[in-house]
């Protein structure tokens, strides 16, 4: 059986490892030493609408407000506006936003010295292979890093894809040869994402994090279940209800993988992880 063995008993590291009964074939280890927080989503308000700038400042939950440019807001959040109001095309931040507006945001990228981080409401979910854009229609295609016949086996397999109307998707480098069925995986989990991150603002106030991108165990989740996987085994409780929480909104379906270890024998030891990890260090 294939199983994916999260080892999170060390403050200082956490490791992922997937094996097939008692090979360990990849294994992940993360860092959590500084939080990073770019691909965050959070529930935000604005605070402060600078007509200078053609942008707003959001409070969503850091010390630092983010800075939000009117480029980077869809129109689902402008107020409906008056046709005389028209100012030969052109918008006015004021006139189409207000202070206490609340919005979904994405740090496109990190607070720096005394700035504070750049937002986006376009946002973007990457799946292993795919990068969906849930309210970017016009958005999508194939990485540009991708040529030839690569690119041309994937535009074949992007016609079978079933994209719901109204959002946008790209296809990553990891996504070349991969069968049009593993595709199709990558695509409905991220839709099934963003409509837990849907209902998720409806039923709270603003400023809170929806969805943290740069989560091991979501990360892991993400890159590695498949239907071949029989089991996924967690050795902390902390780190348990994290991921069962995710999997419960998002792939409730194989919740019933997904399970607490709790044996004496250490995870890693249980499936001879540690001592192949070693010999690989050894050689």
């Amino acid at each position: 059986m294939k199983r994916i063995l999260i080892n999170a008993t060390h403050e200082e590291e956490l490791r992922v490892a997937m094996v097939d009964g008692q090979r360990l074939f990849d294994l992940d280890i993360d860092t959590p030493s500084r939080e990073q927080k770019k691909g965050n989503i959070y529930k935000g308000k604005i605070t402060r609408v600078e007509p200078s700038l053609e942008a707003v400042f959001v409070d969503y939950g850091a010390e630092r407000q983010g800075f939000l440019p009117l480029k980077e807001i869809s129109k689902t959040y402008f107020k409906k506006r008056d046709d005389n109001d028209d100012n030969n095309g052109r918008l006015n931040v004021q006139d189409v936003l207000s202070v206490g507006q609340e919005l979904v945001v994405q740090i496109e990228k990190e607070e720096r010295g005394n700035k504070g981080a750049a937002l986006t409401t376009f946002i973007s979910l990457a799946g292993r292979y795919l990068v969906l854009m849930p309210n970017s229609p016009r958005a999508g295609g194939i990485s540009r890093r991708i040529e030839g016949d690569d690119r041309a086996e994937l535009q074949e397999a992007l016609r079978s894809l079933e994209v719901p109307d109204g959002m946008g998707m790209i296809v990553r480098t990891a996504g070349v040869g991969k069968q049009p069925e593993e595709l199709q995986w990558d695509l409905e989990y991220l839709i099934q994402l963003w409509t837990a991150i849907d209902v998720a603002v409806k039923d709270r106030s603003a400023p809170f994090l929806v969805y943290q991108e740069s989560n091991i165990i979501i990360r892991a989740l993400r890159d590695y279940l498949r239907k071949d996987i029989g089991e996924i085994l967690v050795d902390s409780p902390e780190v348990y209800q994290t991921g069962y929480d995710f999997m419960r909104m998002v792939m409730p379906h194989e919740l019933s993988k997904f399970k607490l270890y709790q044996d004496k024998v250490p995870l890693f030891t249980r499936y001879q992880v540690e001592s192949q990890i070693e010999s690989a260090f050894r050689h």
